[in-house]
């Protein structure tokens, strides 16, 4: 069997593989500092230049931030977009690292050896895990396994502001039958798993204005409006006792689990106890009627993140703000809009804003959710490959957090797509001393083949 060929030359070539990984790993691709933009560059054209030397015709596209590397390969019915991005999160606090994060390097683990550094789980080792399967596909086959589009972001990590304008004036270029975006996890780090939801996000920050300075409490006190009470009054009525949003059209297109997502998510057997001790909590405090994993994964939320006002220094001063903030952030789920959100939240505070008091507001990010359609067959066919690879069914999971890309594939491109990874909880994405198991990498180039056997 041919497959069994591909499989071979993967595991024969893993140590060639690793090598390839630590030389785009050894360059400090981190967008959002501008002193680092010549290295940005730099990991953009290594991959092309590996892409290249794979059969695909590619080059990297400048944009007025950091560059979009677009190659096409490969012919057949079936057309693959697979997506990634080359860029890194900055290393700060260096002092924690215990080596140079771009000087990578294998050590010993807890579960086996790890490749510790940054960019080694987000997402350089799991994007070169796509590009590694196609490596040994080829040297096997002697050609691509279908039509292949590759679309590699430089600005993931810092907003991606280029990427919308970049979608929209290369649709036709970039839109397939179905994305595949390698950026996420194992279910508890052993299981495999295909998100099929993600949720949106909408931040805002507001600042409620009352007296034109500081008030002694004394003088004023009673008699003057005080904004950060005015500002407590309003968040704390953002639930009700039962954890519902009591914002007004806030459940507007949020939607009920399919049977068969909701029996999935049942058999993973979800330790909420362990989930929430781990983390020093106990008791689930979303929506009373919903499981912990409906809570992070299919329903939306209001969050208070930040609140500050008045004197907060050493010691002890008796005022009346003149104003009053705060930072609130939505996850959004289904065809939840953000404008909208955005609308009926800021008219909501509004409307409760007693006399001598007003809002002023400043937008933060807007994305949609993300909701695959699962009736195509290729996410059958990666539920198998992933199952015959790990030894254990794979499950359709949904994300907590948003991963704004495949949101924007649907929107500007009217393309589904398929997110599945292979990194660990413990890969420290962000933080100190990042690492990437080498049995995910391994068996993340396996998955891929298997994958892309079934589709070709």
């Amino acid at each position: 069997m041919r497959l069994d060929a591909v499989l071979s030359t993967i595991d024969a070539a893993l140590p060639q593989a690793l090598d390839r990984l630590f030389d785009l790993l050894r360059i400090p691709s981190i967008s959002t500092d501008p002193a680092f933009k010549p290295d940005c560059a730099r990991a953009a054209d290594w991959l092309v230049a590996d892409l290249q030397s794979l059969g695909f015709e590619a080059s990297a596209r400048p944009t007025p931030g950091h560059p979009m590397v677009v190659a096409h390969g490969g012919t057949g019915e079936r057309h693959l977009l697979f997506y990634g991005h080359y860029d890194v999160q900055p290393v700060d606090p260096l002092a924690l690292w215990d080596r140079d994060p771009f000087d990578p390097e294998l050590q010993d683990g807890p579960k086996g050896q790890v490749i510790r550094a940054r960019g080694a789980s987000d997402d350089k080792g799991q994007l070169m895990t796509f590009l590694e399967a196609l490596r040994a596909w080829k040297e096997v086959h002697g050609t691509l396994p279908c039509r292949l589009t590759i679309f590699l972001e430089g600005e993931e990590e810092s907003g991606s502001p280029s990427l919308i304008p970049f979608l929209k004036d290369h649709k036709d270029e970039l839109t397939a039958d179905i994305a595949l975006i390698c950026d996420t996890g194992l279910f508890q780090d052993t299981a495999p798993a295909i998100v099929t939801m993600l949720r949106g996000l909408l931040g805002e920050e507001m600042t409620i204005h009352a007296a034109n300075k500081d008030l002694h409490s004394g003088m004023y006190g009673g008699a003057a409006q005080n904004p950060l009470r005015v500002l407590s009054r309003i968040l704390a009525g953002m639930q009700d006792a039962t954890g519902r949003i009591t914002i007004p059209h806030f459940y507007d297109g949020v939607s009920e689990l399919p049977d068969a997502i909701r029996s999935q998510w049942q058999a993973l057997a979800f330790d909420h106890a362990k989930f929430l001790g781990d983390v020093g909590l106990s008791v689930p405090a979303g929506e009373e009627d919903r499981t912990p994993l409906e809570m992070i994964w299919s329903r939306p939320t209001a969050e208070i993140n930040g609140v500050w006002g008045g004197y907060t220094g050493d010691g002890f001063k008796t005022v009346l703000p003149a104003e009053a903030h705060a930072k609130v952030s939505f996850r959004l789920v289904g065809e939840q809009d953000p404008d909208a959100i955005r609308r009926h939240f800021r008219a909501w505070v509004e409307a409760q804003l007693p006399a001598d008091c007003s809002v002023e507001w400043q937008g933060h990010g807007n994305s949609p959710a993300g909701v695959m359609a699962i009736d195509d067959p290729a996410f059958e066919a990666a539920r198998a490959a992933l199952g015959e690879e790990w030894g254990r069914a794979a499950a359709y999971v949904g994300c907590g957090g948003s991963i704004p890309i495949a949101g924007y594939f649907k929107t500007y491109l009217g393309m589904d797509a398929m997110l599945l990874g292979f990194g660990r909880d413990d890969d420290q994405i962000h933080s100190p001393n990042e690492k990437y198991d080498v049995e995910c990498f391994h068996k993340g180039i396996r998955s891929w083949a298997r994958l892309l056997a079934k589709l070709a």
